[in-house]
């Protein structure tokens, strides 16, 4: 062997060496996959090899509040004992490492996917009642986080959709009547009041033998209406909308002490629909349309004849009344030379021939 093959040799086994002792960040494990192992942790001694045992290793640093090293041991036993009766309680504590981490959507999708892949886990109403606190917080303002770390953006449609998912985990659980009632908030939050009106109607049809949570959704219902009858210019279905949700409140529960002021809110939003229909004659008067305005501002009178546009309804009647009468006349008269100009039509016109067979 000359002298380089020698110097090759020393140079080969140096390295080998040198790698044996380096530290791998990175190592695989069959049936696991690829995990991360940080320079100076404790490498494999994380590591068990019963569920019980690797599940106990990840209890044991959550409480110690060693966060990566407990949701590692928790994934390790879910992907290796998937089928194992502790597969559940660690796919709760991988929610619980993301939550205590402050990532709540992370958090939720993990809870999300417990209760879809262990339904029968003993702490289901635990993890429901997390997932509403992790909804609530959002529907309180918290941000929605871009890439799980960088908060982005509040957004109440995320937000409904959350409370939505808690209430088809548990519709009759104690969180199913408050998560639907928060979806009528968040999308009021959201100004889309029809939605909002959608999600308290529900409750107050699902939870109909629940007084406390059905007398509150078909209040918040009318509510709802209410708020939008005061942005719509000119589509008072909207505020009739909410009357009859609030003559409805006031039937069904007679004895609610809400109903003496749902009563005012009725009176408020019939002067609305006089304004609105004194809004709409005006409208028509404008283009000289007597008949229409005639028509809305008699709705006026009939709506609420102590608005305050009833006594100026009263007056534009008898003002144009006489217009009116003119265009009906002279509408009458047009109508009647179109049809006799028709019918003269019809006389001179030559008729087709038959057709020869």
């Amino acid at each position: 062997m000359n002298r380089w093959s020698l110097r090759s040799l020393l140079a080969l086994a140096c390295l080998l060496a040198s790698i044996a002792r380096c530290p791998a960040p990175v190592i695989y494990r069959p049936g696991e996959g690829w995990t991360y192992e940080p320079v100076g942790s404790e490498g494999s001694k994380w590591v068990r090899k019963r569920a019980k045992d690797q599940l106990q290793v990840a209890q044991d640093a959550f409480d110690q509040k060693r966060l990566g090293l407990a949701l590692k041991a928790a994934r390790r036993v879910t992907k290796v004992w998937p089928l194992s009766d502790h597969a559940g309680p660690a796919q709760y504590l991988i929610g619980r490492c993301y939550e205590a981490r402050g990532m709540d959507e992370r958090a939720f999708k993990e809870y999300q996917r417990g209760l879809l892949r262990y339904p029968k886990q003993p702490n289901y109403d635990e993890v429901l009642h997390r997932q509403h606190d992790i909804a609530t917080r959002f529907l309180n303002g918290q941000w929605f986080k871009l890439w799980g770390y960088i908060p982005f953006f509040p957004s109440m449609d995320k937000t409904a959709n959350l409370f939505e998912q808690v209430v088809r985990n548990g519709p009759y659980n104690e969180t199913g009547p408050k998560s639907l009632m928060s979806v009528g908030t968040a999308r009021e939050k959201q100004k889309d009041f029809p939605l909002a009106v959608r999600a308290y109607e529900r409750a107050a049809d699902r939870y109909h033998d629940r007084p406390a949570v059905a007398t509150e959704a078909l209040h918040k219902a009318g509510t709802a209406w209410e708020r939008q009858a005061k942005r719509a210019e000119y589509d008072q279905s909207i505020a009739k909308a909410s009357i009859d949700t609030f003559q409805d409140f006031g039937a069904l529960y007679p004895q609610d002490p809400r109903v003496p002021a749902t009563l005012q809110v009725i009176a408020s939003l019939r002067t609305e629909q006089a304004r609105g229909a004194f809004e709409t004659a005006r409208f028509y008067e404008r283009y000289k349309r007597w008949q229409g305005a005639l028509v809305y501002y008699n709705e006026v009178l009939l709506k609420d004849p102590n608005s305050p546009h009833a006594a100026e309804s009263r007056a534009r009647i008898e003002k144009l009344k006489p217009r009116a009468e003119v265009q009906r006349q002279k509408l009458a008269e047009h109508e009647k030379s179109l049809r006799a100009a028709t019918k003269a039509a019809g006389t001179n016109a030559v008729p087709d021939r038959p057709e020869r067979k």
